[in-house]
């Protein structure tokens, strides 16, 4: 089941017309919330950034925060699986072809949840591989924008390599992957890209920074470079899907030993206690 503009339905009987400015410019945005044991995971984040990305583009934002808990509350009871992921995805409309945003259009929207499936514990114990590529992106890449061609094309460099991730450069420091934030750890210290027009801010990478905090871990927030990643310990990977992955080989090199080191362990078990914590409503963030 899947909601459309007002309507729920099966996703077969779905139809957006070919003048949806999503179709036609990529005009739009979307988010993507976790949800375990069938409770949203940090939903006030993620409607905060969804509101960031249509502030950003200048789209009304068509629900309060209160009406979209109501939607979503609805869809995820409409679907199988305590645990879930919910895409979300608001264009500026339908309209003739103009460059120009339109006058009096509705924003499409549509939402529908699809199975959330961890990364396995195999994959956990081995780590995974990435490569390196220059980030080649626009310079918004903090609004959480449909238009993806770039990070797809990024993300497919590695697909053909078989790694899971491409790890972006730009003008010698690293900004994120192509579908997830990255930190390195180095000399006991985790550290983390900053957030601005360049990165889009991951929930996961807030949630790894407040952990932590919290457990007196040795974080950094600063510019990271590229030398600095290709000499790092560890490598992790972040994001709502894949929670926390240790990138074990980079460019085809070991990161550190070549294994999951201890940081990642670390942060990946204080996830997995937090998750817990808020699946049982113990945390305003649930």
């Amino acid at each position: 089941m899947i909601y459309l503009n007002g309507d729920f339905m099966s996703i077969e009987e779905a139809r957006i017309p070919v003048l949806d400015r999503g179709f036609i410019f990529g005009d739009g945005v979307y988010e993507v919330i976790p949800v375990y044991s069938r409770r949203p995971f940090r939903l006030t984040e993620h409607l905060r950034r969804l509101q960031h990305s249509l502030d950003s583009i200048r789209i009304t934002n068509p629900h309060t925060d209160a009406e979209w808990g109501d939607l979503l509350e609805r869809l995820i009871a409409a679907n199988e699986g305590d645990d879930q992921y919910l895409y979300l995805h608001i264009t500026r409309g339908v309209a003739k072809r103009d460059h120009a945003f339109p006058k009096g259009v509705a924003p499409t929207v549509f939402i529908m949840s699809n199975p959330l499936l961890t990364p396995p514990k195999e994959l956990l114990a081995t780590g995974v591989a990435a490569i390196t590529a220059s980030d080649n992106r626009w310079l918004r890449c903090d609004i959480k924008a449909i238009s993806l061609l770039p990070n797809v094309l990024l993300r497919q460099m590695a697909v053909d390599v078989g790694a899971v991730e491409t790890v972006l450069l730009r003008e010698g420091f690293m900004t994120e992957g192509a579908a997830s934030n990255i930190f390195v750890a180095k000399d006991g210290v985790l550290l983390a890209p900053p957030k601005n027009h360049l990165m889009l801010p991951g929930i996961t990478y807030d949630v790894v920074l407040e952990l932590a905090a919290a457990h007196d871990i040795p974080y950094e927030v600063r510019e990271i470079s590229e030398y600095e990643v290709r000499t790092a310990q560890e490598l992790l990977l972040t994001s709502s899907t894949k929670e926390i992955m240790p990138i074990t080989r980079l460019d085809g090199k070991p990161v550190g030993d070549g294994s999951p080191g201890r940081m990642f362990a670390q942060l990946y078990q204080l996830y997995q206690n937090y998750k817990v914590t808020v699946m049982r409503g113990n945390t305003p963030n649930s």
